[in-house]
């Protein structure tokens, strides 16, 4: 019986183009909120949300093409996420507030930091592809 496996390569450029896409505007609108004076943290608190949001779709569909149960891949997008929003805030409290690091800077390398454990989460955990990883009996 053969294991079905995912194109590692195609996903992994799929999975770039739907966060550089989501993102670049996430980004982008996160420089203009903290320019109009709302602080760091609750600027990528808000739009944290909105781009996880959006992104659910594309990545489950044109991503990972995963045909499993979407409310139960839901919550473990949610999962994943709340996992990475985590890791996004200890970056910003420890680099900005503690270190004293720019916002602006902190905040892209951790958008770069946050995608590659969400990939790993979403391909692993959240998206996982049918007699992928399933454990056989020897014979």
């Amino acid at each position: 019986m053969s294991e079905l496996k995912r194109n590692v390569p195609l996903t992994l450029i799929r999975y770039g183009v739907v966060g550089l896409c989501t993102n670049a505007v996430g980004y982008f609108l996160y420089l203009g909120v903290t320019w109009l004076g709302i602080g760091p943290k609750t600027a990528m608190s808000l739009l944290y949300a909105i781009g996880a949001t959006l992104g659910f779709i594309g990545n489950r569909r044109w991503v990972f093409s995963h045909d499993g149960q979407a409310l139960a891949s839901m919550v473990r997008y949610w999962i994943a996420h709340t996992i990475g929003y985590a890791i996004n805030f200890a970056l910003l409290y420890g680099l900005v507030d503690v270190s004293g690091y720019s916002h602006r800077i902190v905040q892209g390398a951790a958008i770069l930091v946050v995608a590659g454990c969400l990939f790993v989460m979403f391909h692993f955990f959240v998206f996982p592809q049918r007699g992928g990883n399933v454990a056989r009996n020897p014979v």
